[in-house]
């Protein structure tokens, strides 16, 4: 969930920010009356006649499986849809905005957003759904401000722009003219320091949190505060120090942690394992050291990989067992990790909690069933948290 320069987008009760982190380490360094407080500025919250006739700028998460210009799995979809139904029915003019895939700021037809914008015609009960292909510029604000109360545009993938991931001043002033208010329903993508995500939320005097930001924030803060037993916490990703708050928090409170990704090869690095070509992050390893002495007996860590030499598609792949050669890198846990992961997360009936992906990589292997077992295992918490 974490990532590089991961932000969070939420001000505090007087308006001002909090300097912007990583979601789970926003949830996990703040106490329980701050989350409380960032939990309830949601758009719910807000004067329901202030949204009539007003823009609402509204950041979402539609970075979804496109194949032959159809949507292959429309969930991040259906999962907006409680958010932008209840501005339109209260009036508000809804201009979406999302990124998809990586086009590196420059056009390419394969990660247009029009086919979302076809889909969302199908499932939404709004007066309509208008899909523009630009991002930004005078066309894109006559058709905003021509908009009529309740409507719906969705926005060109904003990643055609260089401006966004960049987080360029003049693409977040020029996002700032299609809105009069400002909310994030993007919980995966909300930690990013992108234009869209954290430079024009400055911008906006009224910064708000859609149903699924508000409901996830809720769901992190009760695993900090109150969680079920037993707690099962299962940990991906690159990088431990974008969850290192998180981490030294739930392993010592977890009854099981389950480890993936690039975090676990630095676990195994501390035991002894060479990783090959596998992201590890030197720095951490004494304090993965401390915390398999301290609490080794909870953590498992994967006993096979998916490795490759290339991260790239068609690149060939094979599994080992323990540890990982030089030249190759670890894109995946194996069939050997996958099966006993799963049964510990669905002994007992009791839901678990998902940090990050497990697959440090993009290579795709041919073991979907066993993965979508464990997925399918975890309490869906962060949209952003699995693949």
């Amino acid at each position: 969930m974490g990532g590089e320069n991961g932000k969070l987008l939420f001000r505090e009760p007087l308006g001002r920010f909090v300097y912007p982190l990583s979601s789970t380490e926003q949830i996990f360094r703040s106490d329980q009356k701050k989350a409380h407080d960032m939990s309830k500025q949601s758009i719910s919250d807000f004067p329901v006649d202030r949204y009539q006739g007003k823009r609402v700028f509204v950041r979402v998460d539609f970075n979804v499986p496109i194949q032959n210009g159809k949507i292959r799995e429309d969930y991040r979809l259906r999962r907006t849809i409680p958010t932008i139904e209840y501005l339109s029915q209260r009036g508000a003019k809804v201009v979406l905005a999302s990124h998809l895939g990586k086009p590196k700021g420059r056009p390419i037809p394969e990660l247009s957003l029009k086919p979302v914008a076809e889909r969302l015609t199908q499932i939404l009960q709004v007066p309509s759904v208008r899909f523009i292909e630009q991002v930004v510029g005078p066309p894109v604000e006559t058709i905003v401000n021509d908009m009529n109360p309740g409507e719906v545009l969705l926005l060109e993938n904003l990643r055609f722009d260089s401006g966004e991931e960049a987080n360029d001043s003049e693409f977040c002033q020029r996002l700032r003219a299609l809105g009069d208010l400002y909310v994030n329903d993007a919980f995966g993508t909300m930690h990013r320091a992108h234009a869209s995500t954290y430079g024009v939320a400055q911008l906006y005097p009224v910064r708000l949190a859609g149903f699924l930001v508000s409901k996830e924030i809720q769901a992190l803060a009760r695993v900090r505060d109150n969680p079920s037993r037993p707690l099962k916490v299962v940990v991906g990703g690159i990088k431990i120090k974008d969850k290192l708050s998180a981490l030294k928090t739930l392993i010592p409170k977890a009854d099981h942690v389950l480890l993936g990704g690039g975090i676990a090869y630095t676990f195994l690095t501390a035991q002894g394992l060479s990783m090959g070509d596998s992201p590890v992050e030197p720095e951490f390893l004494p304090w993965a050291k401390e915390m398999l002495a301290l609490h080794g007996e909870k953590i498992y860590l994967p006993k096979d990989h998916v490795i490759t030499r290339e991260l790239q598609a068609g690149a060939g792949f094979q599994i080992v067992h323990g540890a990982i050669p030089d030249g190759f890198r670890g894109v995946d846990i194996g069939r050997e990790t996958i099966q006993p992961y799963t049964r510990r997360l669905i002994e007992k009936g009791v839901r678990s909690f998902g940090m990050g992906r497990l697959e440090p990589g993009r290579l795709k292997s041919s073991r979907k069933g066993p993965w979508i077992s464990l997925a399918r295992s975890l309490l869906p918490i962060g949209e952003g948290l699995w693949p």
